[in-house]
């Protein structure tokens, strides 16, 4: 079976992103130079988490290559509600309301304040 490996979010204000995740879920962003690139750390502690990157969205009017839709990531967060609530009051809209996944726990779904959709699942643990 494959897992995520890494993923990347593409952004046209990089620093309105920034904000968002490190507000939403805790993440960190450092700085790649040169260039529009961050590295994401997903993992407060920094020894697990998933590798990942923010990158500036090219521009289509100075003739860059368009942007791309990408793969849909879903998040374990400890509470749907709290991280909902929170990506909700952070400028996120609300694409597909909490769920039940059945055996796995709960999701839902938000476009972050670049257009981007993004799952929220908390788990339960009585699930497993």
């Amino acid at each position: 079976m494959s897992r995520i490996l890494r993923f990347e979010i593409h952004a046209s204000q990089p620093q309105r992103l920034i904000d968002f995740y490190s507000a939403a879920l805790g993440w960190s962003f450092c700085r790649v130079e040169p260039g529009g690139w961050w590295t994401i750390r997903t993992d407060p502690r920094g020894d697990s988490g998933i590798s990942a990157g923010l990158v500036q969205r090219p521009d289509a009017v100075r003739g860059d290559p368009p942007a791309r839709n990408a793969f849909i990531c879903s998040f374990e967060v400890e509470s749907l509600d709290a991280a909902l609530a929170r990506a909700l009051e952070l400028g996120a809209e609300l694409v597909l309301p909490r769920m039940p996944v059945v055996r796995v726990g709960w999701l839902a779904y938000v476009e972050d304040p670049e257009g981007n959709v993004l799952g929220l699942m908390q788990l339960d643990p009585s699930a497993g």
